[in-house]
């Protein structure tokens, strides 16, 4: 009932937001603002919403069933617990981000968020209707198994995504110092880049620090200016298009594979 609430308070104010950037991106700074764009973001994220409970179903049944096969549980009222779950929750993050990236499989889904030609808070609410099938979920059990909550996982997942929301914007100024320890407008603006030196960057959640250590931190160059979407852009303002396309060019080319190693290469390799 909380999570529903949170949920429920989060979206208002997200469509706030998403409403105050596009007034002042028009009637401040005059520019075009493309409504249809936005449209299709709030499209894709109404689908997003209607199966959400088909991944939080999942979720709430394997999770507490791998709990108990922890060696030890760890208490949610020791703040100790909270940091190293923090620090922990976010190192699997990137690593799942970065997986999403690199593996077809997981990136069919992903690429919806990715399918955004501009960059807004409207994108940000581009999530796949897939994620279930692509098993995102999956990084995050070995949390569960070192003994944290199911419950504190699901915790700081969301909190990890009401963050990042506010990171999809370009009216957002520099953060100082803190640019190299948090992922921020800035970091994220480059992870949504479709220019050939930004691909697979900047995978981190409320963290850098994994990118900085894993050689996967990049910032703009300036050298040519930075385009958004996919390598492939998705024109249609379709939410169905836009949610599952990435689907069919991969059922496609699973189709024409001519051997076994050919197809798992389709299905597991990096996307194409």
């Amino acid at each position: 009932m909380t999570h529903n609430l949170y949920h429920g308070v989060f979206i208002w104010v997200a469509l706030a937001f998403v409403i105050a950037e596009a007034l002042y991106i028009a009637l401040v700074r005059r520019e075009a603002y493309d409504v249809r764009q936005t449209a299709a973001s709030l499209g894709v994220a109404v689908g997003n919403a209607l199966l959400r409970p088909v991944t939080g179903l999942v979720i709430m049944t394997v999770f507490p069933f791998v709990a108990q096969f922890a060696p030890w549980h760890l208490s949610m009222r020791d703040p100790w617990v909270w940091i190293a779950g923090f620090l922990g929750f976010e190192c699997l993050y990137y690593w799942m981000h970065r997986f999403s990236h690199t593996i077809r499989w997981m990136w069919v889904s992903h690429a919806v968020h990715h399918s955004a030609n501009s960059f807004n808070l409207p994108a940000a609410m581009r999530l796949g209707w897939t994620g279930v099938l692509s098993c995102e979920w999956l990084a995050f059990l070995p949390m569960v198994l070192l003994g944290f909550s199911p419950l504190m996982v699901v915790i700081l997942l969301s909190a990890n995504l009401t963050y990042q929301f506010f990171l999809h914007t370009e009216l957002s100024p520099k953060w100082g110092v803190l640019e190299q320890v948090l992922n921020t407008p800035a970091h994220h603006r480059i992870h949504h880049a479709s220019n050939l030196q930004y691909l697979d960057r900047n995978f981190g959640g409320v963290l850098i620090v994994f990118d900085r250590w894993f050689g996967t931190f990049a910032e703009d160059d300036r050298s040519e200016p930075v385009v958004f979407g996919l390598t492939t852009p998705i024109r249609s303002y379709n939410p169905f298009v836009i949610a599952l396309r990435e689907w069919g060019r991969m059922w496609r080319d699973l189709k024409r594979s001519r051997s076994v190693t050919e197809a798992a290469l389709t299905l597991f390799g990096r996307p194409k």
